[in-house]
């Protein structure tokens, strides 16, 4: 099935009306060639999160073959990648009761569907629900690897009456999986590093439990964009999930997992008009392009709603957007002197480089993607929602 919303010719992106959602396909493949260096250097296979991306054009260069394995957060993206044929899927949200009939529907469409868990009462639905329909799941049992949010503890007691419940009503436990949330909190490299041995060692640990006391757990999963990128080694770990290294963001450039001149996508807007006494320039892309994501307020640097770019994706003068609207935002210095914008005018196009790229990407229905010279050589869809 064809995805792309294909150009008769490239044009540049100065020919599109703003605001529109940029990819810059260059800076892009740097991003998935560093990781999959990685993943070779660590000796672990690969599950890409797409929820960041959601669209198969992307996923495309992401798998290892044409049907997977990937990751997702919600059963819309399994039905989207499925009907084009994607069947190695890892459902990375603790599963709902009432998703469980979606589940099922997936499964019988040829899909291997992998759901988690951490609790007894989702256990226990499942194993119900499993005997009422005369069916089994796969499952992973989530590990909290940093207090950081869901899953067991390594040594919680319920680990393994849980995957007893699992196991004696015919649920199949293929492993563990934990996310290190906790990373994107972290002021440093040795930080960072230091998140990812105790994100292993949390998951292997409990893998342990589980095969002494009886089960297999073929899969030992871990994941994040920060902690895969600089995890020493992984020892005992089967397979990583990272997701927003192929777009990067300012987020991530504020802990120093990435450069500015990593992030491969942007929103392009156009000055609208100015306030000149306040050092304020407006333009056309206001939270409803952004989003609302302030992620980098907390960090070293306050990159407000995005920093400003040339129609080359190089920051100018320190120009960030301080404040947004629903379709405007406001450019100023981000020390709140006045400047002369003069070299704005109405009518300029400018970039906007996103705190938090899973955010802005959500607030569009299709990349721009953009190769030399600012041409954009296609435009590949992508979707939202549940």
């Amino acid at each position: 099935m064809n995805d792309m919303s294909k150009s008769t010719s490239t044009a540049s992106i100065q020919e599109l009306e703003t605001p529109a959602l940029l990819l810059e396909e260059a800076r892009m493949q740097r991003n998935i060639a560093r990781m999959q260096a990685q993943m070779k250097r660590l000796g672990v296979s690969f599950r890409p999160h797409v929820k960041t991306n959601k669209s198969m054009e992307v996923t495309r260069l992401l798998m290892a073959s044409p049907t997977g394995p990937i990751t997702v957060s919600t059963l819309k993206e399994a039905d989207y990648f499925a009907a084009r044929g994607v069947r190695d899927i890892l459902y990375a949200v603790c599963i709902a009761p009432n998703k469980l009939d979606h589940a099922l529907r997936l499964m019988r469409m040829g899909v291997r569907l992998l759901l988690i868990l951490d609790n007894m009462e989702t256990a226990q639905c499942l194993v119900e629900f499993a005997r009422q329909h005369s069916t089994s799941f796969e499952l992973l049992i989530e590990i909290d690897s940093d207090g950081h949010r869901a899953g067991l503890t390594p040594d919680a007691a319920e680990l393994i009456s849980i995957a007893r419940c699992l196991q004696d009503g015919g649920i199949m436990i293929k492993g563990v999986m934990t996310h290190a949330g906790g990373s994107y909190d972290c002021a440093s490299l040795d930080a960072v590093q230091a998140m990812a041995e105790q994100e292993r060692a949390a998951v292997v640990h409990a893998a342990t439990r589980l095969r002494a006391a009886g089960m297999e757990c073929p899969v030992v999963s871990v994941g994040s964009t920060p902690t895969a990128l600089l995890a020493r080694h992984l020892e005992g770990v089967t397979e990583v999930r990272a997701g927003v290294f192929v777009f990067f963001d300012l987020f991530m450039a504020g802990i120093n997992v990435c450069a500015v001149h990593d992030i491969a996508l942007s929103v392009l807007a156009t000055v609208i008009g100015h306030q000149a006494e306040k050092g304020w320039t407006l333009i056309d892309a206001g939270w409803m392009a952004m989003s609302r994501d302030r992620g980098t307020s907390k960090q070293a640097i306050d990159q407000g709603y995005g920093v400003v770019c040339d129609l080359d994706g190089q920051p100018i003068e320190d120009l960030i957007l301080i404040g947004a609207n629903q379709e405007h935002s406001i450019v100023a210095h981000r020390d709140g002197r006045l400047t002369r914008l003069s070299h704005l005018p109405v009518g300029t196009q400018v970039r906007i480089l996103p705190n938090h790229a899973c955010a802005t990407a959500a607030q569009f229905p299709h990349y721009n993607v953009v190769g030399p010279d600012r041409q954009v050589r296609d435009t590949w869809s992508r979707f939202s929602g549940w």
